[in-house]
């Protein structure tokens, strides 16, 4: 039998099989993750990308990824649109999804976004309407009215056609004193809305005029009709 170990040649056989069961059980516990119980998958699955992780670790290095594309070529307009959208998907793991709420830390990376955007701005004379969308949301959601009405400015260069874009338009217009400006934004949605919202519309538009005027009305972003989705509409 094998495991007769009074022979000296059957002794170092066994030890022989013992050292190889180590080195496999402990190459499993190691490359595998095989009964750590961690569920981290070993160092195979960390070098093949393993493991679902958060959600916030994959924006960080989405972030970081394309600030590094900046920072390559400082004149790449599409290394700064991409860096808008990552700085704006990363202030939303600080956003309250019930109240629409950012954190201090979230509203930085809005602020980051929007800086972003300035620079993107600079080197291209027809933004991208998704990533002017996210500016405009981003300027929204800090009450930047100033910025915002430029950012929905080339939204509504990308898609003229939707009326809430000009509604949006007219409130921040109306905050930032372009008093008429958002006069025109406020007709182009009354004319561009279904004939049966028309007058809806107006209604919301010549009550947020009002309350914008009193002072009574708050940040842009509490008085626009709501974010507005990136997809458009």
């Amino acid at each position: 039998m094998l495991f007769d170990l009074r022979s000296r040649g059957r002794r170092r056989t066994v030890q022989a099989v013992y050292l190889t069961l180590a080195v496999l059980i402990g190459g499993g516990l190691v490359l595998f993750g095989v009964g750590t119980g961690s569920g981290n998958g070993g160092l195979l699955n960390a070098f093949g990308g393993g493991g679902s992780g958060s959600s916030k670790p994959a924006v960080s290095q989405a972030e970081k990824a394309a600030l590094r594309q900046t920072q390559l070529n400082s004149n790449s307009a599409s290394a700064w649109a991409a860096l808008v959208q990552a700085r704006y998907e990363a202030a939303g793991q600080d956003q309250n999804q019930t109240t629409g709420q950012f954190t201090t830390a979230g509203q930085e990376k809005l602020r980051q976004a929007g800086d972003a955007w300035q620079h993107y701005l600079k080197l291209t004379s027809k933004p991208n309407g998704t990533v002017a969308l996210l500016a405009a949301n981003a300027y929204d959601s800090l009450g930047d009215a100033r910025h915002g009405v430029g950012a929905w400015q080339a939204v509504i260069q990308s898609n003229p056609s939707a009326f809430t874009y000009y509604e949006h338009l007219a409130a921040d217009a109306w905050q930032a004193k372009e008093t008429d400006l958002g006069d025109l934004a406020s007709q182009k949605a009354i004319s561009l809305a279904p004939k049966a919202q028309r007058l809806q519309v107006k209604t919301q538009l010549d009550q947020l005029k009002s309350q914008i005027t009193k002072g009574t009305a708050g940040t842009a972003g509490a008085t626009t009709p709501g974010a507005t989705s990136t997809t458009g509409g």
